[in-house]
Formats: C-alpha cells, sequence, structure tokens
C-alpha cells in the first residue's frame, strides 16, 4: 500500500495524474472517500494523465462519462445515486469494467459486491480521508 499526504487540491491532481500516466487497459480503479476529500479532483487529474483533453466533472447525475480522447478510453462512474447495485448492470457495467479501456468508479463502496467480482491483478483501490485537525485542505491518500 501506497500512502501519499497532499496539503492543496492541486497536490491531489497531481497525484491522480501520476496514476493516469501508469495506468494501463483493463484497470479499474475505486475511489472511496467522504463527500468533499476530492475524489472528482484527483479523477480530472488521472484524466489529465492519460492525455483526456474534455472536461470532466462529476458525472453525479448520469452515472457515467466517457471520455476517449485520451490514450485509452476511460470510463468515469460516480454511483453515489444508486440505490441497488444491480442498478449498474441497467447502464453496462460488464461491457465497461471487462473492456480494455480504464474504469474509475467513485463512491466503489457503494456497490462493493460488484468490485469484489474485479480479479485483483486489475483492480487498484484509492481512499481518501481528510482530517481537518491537520488543514483543511489536507488529504491522506491510501492506494492499493
Amino acid at each position: 500500500m501506497k500512502e501519499y499526504e497532499t496539503y492543496s487540491p492541486g497536490e491531489t491532481y497531481r497525484i491522480g495524474c501520476e496514476l493516469g500516466k501508469e495506468a494501463k487497459p483493463g484497470q479499474v480503479y475505486t475511489l472511496t472517500g467522504d463527500l468533499g476529500v476530492g475524489k472528482t479532483v484527483f479523477t480530472q487529474g488521472f484524466a489529465d494523465g492519460l492525455g483526456v483533453r474534455e472536461q470532466v466533472n462529476s458525472p453525479t447525475f448520469t452515472i457515467l462519462q466517457i471520455y476517449e480522447s485520451g490514450r485509452l478510453p476511460l470510463y468515469h462512474f460516480d454511483v453515489y445515486r444508486i440505490g441497488d447495485p444491480e442498478e449498474m448492470y441497467e447502464v453496462g457495467w460488464e461491457d465497461y469494467v471487462w473492456s480494455d479501456g480504464v474504469c474509475l468508479i467513485e463512491w466503489a463502496d457503494l456497490i462493493g459486491e460488484l468490485t469484489e467480482e474485479i480479479p485483483p491483478e486489475r483492480l487498484t483501490e484509492v481512499r481518501i480521508e481528510k482530517d481537518s485537525a491537520r488543514g483543511f485542505d489536507y488529504r491522506k491518500l491510501l492506494i492499493r
């Protein structure tokens, strides 16, 4: 497990960017953490690392955004509003997770039973935590 500490959104973005540069076809990244910890900032950096040129926003109301301008397709899920993990099948979950693109899933803990089906060699878990005692912008990123 790797652990990073950041003290600004820009630092969180840069860690995402470095992981995006290293991403390989078929990888799935799960993002967990409380509301407002920087999951979308991390995702924007990740997309930048992949070379995505479109504006990357949280797809909260659409569940899935697809970005194809980078060196690999990026399938960005935000499952915050999913009521039942089975709803993921309605958006074609399997087609994206088992593709040669890269999946990044915000709020992945809400569909944990589905992510448990992903082989460990294809899965990278990213947990972002904040600690207000260490500063408003402080974040700890745990990557495994």
